[in-house]
């Protein structure tokens, strides 16, 4: 019986082809799949660049292409007759000697820049790599075949240039050389490369069917008539992991908390997404997934119904919010919901107040600084330390701020209300007292979890932080997080250590959902500079990148609000005149005002119109921002005033840019950004 291996391209160009042929193509796979009667059987490829590589016919005029090795066939995509031949004839595959992972090479197109090459390095007298030995490079698994050409290159654009003909893990070695890094370096960025746990084994680079089991981004093997409508049906992120994803997701036992940081579209979602199903397959208890809110945790239920088809598995993990959480285990402690408490009603209370500071003041000073601390004393406030307040409190200022959050926290108790992070705060001291502190490595009997996966983590403040410790045992595989501080939207910015949360860091660098021109411009944007939380110090952009290119993101100014919207509209109709789905484009702005005023001019077009907030934790193939006016973004009502705190200032600043930043690194191929009168000082220029 054959062994049928698909890559991820088959799906994308089955998809795309017509119904009927794509039902004889899926019916023809499936006869191949059971060696019946009537299969379509691998005819050879007359002038291949790799003898393995073959067709089969699976429709009415058209060829899939497949490597073959024994019983073993990857299956790389269907296509047109002709068009099958020329794509067989094109590649040479291989297994990189380092890795062990399957490597595929564009033979044709790199014969044809060879003479280019060589006669630029017969007009050069400098080459790039002539520092680095033969036996460095076939260390790192540089094809033999591809080392003369590698001697030939003279400049790094030469190199970027070849980036598309070339397998990543030939293509990032190489780029860390380039880049000055040393052995050590390029070693890491190869490993970036790897999905699967380094084999103790040694390599055979002519064991095709090992390469592919150490290849899942590039193959998955379904051997059975189900497995395969799973990997043909299903969405492409379900069956398919970049490397660094799947090595994460799918680690075997990590033996402390987990933090895996990444810029936009890096993919940590679906990182913490096939971790949750990883740990339910495993049966080892009940798991909690949880992310900012609740309408991202709907998402991300919808999506766990997809990727497990197993009702069981399904069923142990449960997907929701910090606060629902806390919400259920106060309502259960006290035997019914508790009451919370609105912004206007506390804003009046801490005016109640008479401490020379305004209630804004007030209530962050609660939340940063005592709620953060967990401070219980007027004794133990006065001690602590104010992180990221820059505005000195004598003695008797603190005491009396202790005073008026006595005043306030009395009244709300006489009212039977609270906030949503004294709930947090309460159920981890709920939970406290149920469980103890369990520090062996049992199996939970008290805890509400034995898992706990956390998505969108940068905007937790420490009480949510102290709730999840609380929630689930100190043992193996107990946290496994996942964040970006630079996407952060609130002003929450802790270190888990500090609550803890004793976490080794992982770090996803390349997006694989934006072009490098949207990053780029996107980094400009955020700032580029450092962000805090999640880890002690700070978290750089530095080498975050991109793996493709698209187009430059328009920014367009107009005269008038009014004009702003028709230009919006024309956009957008464009944009679904071009076969864009409406479904996948967005629109969004920072007030609500311009919300409506958007929905009313696309209300018949079907198009997503919300907020900078809403557009949290989703992706769309086309994403428009409007209102990105001065005056408007930032927005003049969420800032504290110069004169009250100049460092809550700063980080309003911060949060500002980073909401329009998470809102505009949502595109997946364009972006447009519009304003009426004088733009944002956000924006690049």
């Amino acid at each position: 019986m054959p062994r049928l291996a698909i890559s991820p391209e088959f799906p994308v160009e089955l998809g795309a082809l017509p119904q009927p042929v794509r039902r004889d193509v899926v019916l023809s796979a499936r006869r191949f799949l059971q060696n019946v009667a009537g299969a379509p059987h691998p005819e050879r490829v007359r002038g291949a660049r790799d003898p393995r590589v073959a067709t089969l016919r699976l429709a009415e005029r058209h060829r899939g292409v497949v490597v073959k090795q024994r019983d073993v066939y990857w299956l790389l995509t269907v296509l047109p007759d002709a068009e099958a031949w020329a794509y067989a004839q094109r590649y040479r595959f291989g297994v990189n000697t380092a890795l062990g992972v399957v490597e595929m090479w564009d033979a044709v197109a790199l014969d044809r820049v060879r003479p280019a090459m060589r006669r630029a390095a017969e007009a050069s007298s400098t080459r790039l790599f002539a520092d680095i030995c033969d036996s460095d490079l076939a260390e790192l698994g540089i094809d033999g075949r591809f080392l003369p050409l590698v001697r030939q290159i003279t400049d790094e654009l030469t190199l970027e240039a070849l980036e598309p003909l070339l397998p990543p893990t030939q293509y990032e070695p190489l780029a860390a050389l380039a880049r000055g890094e040393s052995m050590a370096g390029a070693w890491r960025e190869l490993e970036n490369c790897r999905a699967v746990p380094a084999d103790p084994e040694p390599i055979n680079p002519e064991d095709f069917g090992a390469a592919l089991l150490r290849s899942p981004d590039r193959a998955v093997f379904a051997d059975y008539p189900r497995e395969l409508n799973r990997v043909l049906e299903a969405p492409g992120w379900c069956v398919f992991l970049h490397p660094p994803q799947h090595r994460l997701a799918h680690w075997e036992s990590y033996q402390q908390p987990t933090l895996v940081t990444g810029g936009a579209g890096t993919g940590k979602t679906l990182v913490a997404l096939h971790r949750a199903a990883h740990l339910a397959r495993r049966g080892a208890g009940q798991i909690l997934l949880v992310t900012f809110s609740q309408g991202l945790s709907a998402d991300l239920a919808a999506k766990l119904d997809v990727l497990i088809e197993d009702e069981v598995v399904r069923k142990r993990i449960e997907v929701g919010n910090v606060d629902r959480l806390a919400h259920r285990i106060v309502a259960e402690a006290e035997g019914r919901p508790p009451s919370l408490v609105g912004g206007a009603e506390l804003t009046a209370l801490w005016e109640e107040t008479d401490t020379g500071h305004s209630p804004a003041f007030l209530l962050r000073e609660w939340e940063q600084v005592v709620l953060a601390q967990n401070l219980q004393t007027l004794d133990e406030y006065l001690d602590a330390p104010r992180p990221g307040r820059s505005v000195e409190l004598s003695g008797a200022e603190r005491t009396a701020i202790w005073r008026a959050i006595e005043h306030v926290t009395e009244q709300l108790r006489e009212r039977g209300r609270r906030t949503l992070l004294q709930l947090a705060a309460e159920a981890s001291t709920l939970l406290g007292q149920t469980t103890g502190d369990l520090l062996e490595e049992t199996e939970p009997t008290r805890e509400p979890y034995r898992h706990i996966v956390v998505d969108e983590a940068q905007d937790l403040h420490p009480a949510q932080w102290r709730l999840l410790r609380a929630a689930v045992p100190h043992t193996r595989d107990d946290l496994f997080i996942v964040g970006d501080p630079h996407q952060r939207i609130f002003d929450t910015r802790v270190a888990l250590a500090s609550v803890g949360i004793d976490a080794i860091q992982q770090r996803l660098q390349v997006s694989y959902r934006l072009p490098q021109e949207i990053l780029s411009w996107g980094v400009r944007l955020r700032g580029g500079g450092p962000a805090d939380g999640l880890v002690n110090g700070v978290q750089e952009l530095y080498g975050f990148r991109a793996r493709r290119h698209g187009p430059r993101p328009m920014v367009r100014a107009y005269d008038s609000p009014q004009d702003e919207l028709t230009g919006l509209a024309s956009q957008v109709r464009q944009w679904i005149q071009d076969g864009v789905p409406p479904e996948e484009i967005a629109v969004a702005a920072r007030t609500a005002e311009l919300v409506r005023d958007a929905r009313a001019v696309l209300r018949e077009l079907g198009v997503r119109v919300t907020t900078l907030h809403g557009m949290k934790g989703l992706e769309f193939r086309r994403v428009a921002v409007i209102g990105v006016a001065d005056g408007i973004v930032p927005d003049p009502a969420s800032l504290t005033p110069v004169g009250e705190d100049p460092a809550a200032r700063a980080h309003d600043l911060q949060r500002e840019r980073g909401l329009l930043y998470v809102a505009c690194t949502r595109a997946v191929e364009f972006l447009y950004v519009s304003h009426s009168g004088r733009a944002s000082p956000f924006l690049p220029t």
